[in-house]
């Protein structure tokens, strides 16, 4: 497989990665985040997505780079990271019996080209009391994650229905990433060991 680097730090997206297969080095791409005055939420996770690839690819000629990127998105706001465990606790309290949008960005930069994919899952809260809120913003779970839940971790008691991609609300979508992948010239599968080749 030609060389892949993961534009992100996420531990998250790195299993994610493993998990299909993919041999790949970490390299974070540092870029401004704020999201543009009228900028609709897609159009946002898409964009940051694409500079994050771009971002790591100037520096990288000939490497295969993914970026990707998630927000949590309610009544059209974008719910990035909290600041504090007050925002914490101020979004959860939002999420609570709910429905919300996570939308979920991978792009792959090659050769001065970047494609990418947008897509949404919509996941639904039960309701939430106050003390365990309280409680999960305590673990700190909730402080790096968009939205400030972890569905892969304790957060996921919250999560009452799911419609579209688990791995794209974790933070890749795997489906969308082998396929930029494949259409790069790499298709993930065959770079599978078999249990024949293991066994040798």
């Amino acid at each position: 497989m030609a060389s892949i680097i993961l534009a992100s730090a996420s531990p998250r997206r790195s299993e994610l990665l493993e998990q299909i297969g993919v041999a790949f080095s970490v390299q974070p791409a540092h870029i401004d985040e704020t999201p543009r005055s009228s900028e609709m939420p897609g159009d946002y996770v898409e964009r940051l997505a694409r500079e994050k690839a771009l971002a790591v690819a100037a520096d990288h000629p000939g490497r295969l780079i993914l970026g990707s990127d998630t927000s949590v998105i309610l009544d059209n706001a974008i719910l990035g990271k909290p600041a504090s465990e007050h925002e914490a606790r101020t979004m959860l309290a939002r999420l609570s019996g709910t429905t919300h949008q996570v939308m979920t960005a991978i792009a792959l930069a090659h050769d001065g080209r970047c494609e990418s994919r947008l897509v949404t899952t919509e996941v639904r809260f039960r309701s939430l009391s106050a003390a365990e809120i309280s409680s999960y913003v305590a673990t700190g779970e909730p402080m790096d994650k968009a939205g400030s839940y972890g569905i892969q971790g304790l957060g996921g008691i919250f999560v009452q229905e799911l419609k579209g991609s688990y791995s794209a609300v974790v933070g890749l979508p795997l489906q969308e990433t082998a396929v930029l992948l494949a259409n790069a010239g790499c298709p993930v599968w065959k770079h599978w060991s078999s249990s024949r080749e293991s066994q040798s």
